[in-house]
């Protein structure tokens, strides 16, 4: 099947009330609209230069979001580019978002992005750590938070994601009841071409998907 047709089939399969997220690492232009005129409203890329590259063609056409980890060198050209940055993952990376956020008038959407494998290795906040950073950010007036996002561990079978995903939703929903002027949880994150269903199932009502729609990068 081709991108339209993949990504009409994806739409019919997930509840209206979870938002499909088409993660365009690699993509050319010409494949991310096909996506967009099958019905995308938001893409998401990994690097900001990525992004830079395919945003003419784009802009006006969907939403962007920044979906891989980014560096705090990245942060302005971030800023203007993207509508919502989902991999925040420490107090000085959300401080740069907002001092560069300031400085063109914008207040960015994030989510904050948790390591719920405590994987030393990967990026990501500890899940013991989410409540202390969130109270970091509560004063910050050029971001707002608008919930969680995670990757979970590479497993053998996506079934494994469970107690990851659980954990994260539950973290969710804590989060929730937290008051702060700059947050609102709305949006929960999780799942990938293989587990977006069993995410879903989880709680998630955002799913990042690339290789369904547009096939295996090559």
């Amino acid at each position: 099947m081709g991108i339209k047709e993949n990504v009409r089939k994806i739409l019919s399969e997930i509840p209206e009330h979870v938002t499909l997220v088409a993660a365009a690492k690699t993509r050319t232009a010409e494949e991310i609209l096909e996506s967009i005129e099958a019905g995308v409203r938001y893409v998401g890329e990994n690097y900001v230069q990525e992004a830079e590259r395919v945003l003419p063609a784009i802009k006006g056409k969907c939403l962007l979001h920044m979906i891989g980890h980014l560096q705090r060198n990245k942060v302005k050209k971030a800023v203007e580019l993207f509508d919502m940055i989902q991999t925040v993952d420490s107090l000085k990376l959300a401080v740069e978002i907002d001092k560069r956020a300031g400085a063109i008038g914008k207040v960015m959407p994030i989510l904050i992005e948790i390591n719920s494998g405590r994987e030393p290795q990967k990026s990501g906040v500890m899940p013991e750590d989410l409540f202390e950073l969130l109270e970091s950010l509560s004063s910050l007036k050029n971001i707002k938070v608008e919930g969680l996002m995670t990757m979970g561990p590479v497993l053998e079978s996506p079934e494994e994601l469970k107690p990851y995903f659980r954990l994260t939703r539950k973290l969710f929903e804590d989060a929730s009841k937290y008051s702060g002027p700059n947050i609102e949880m709305k949006w929960l994150s999780m799942g990938m071409s293989d587990s977006y269903l069993i995410a879903i199932a989880e709680g998630a009502n955002m799913v990042r998907i690339g290789s369904k729609i547009y096939g295996r990068r090559k």
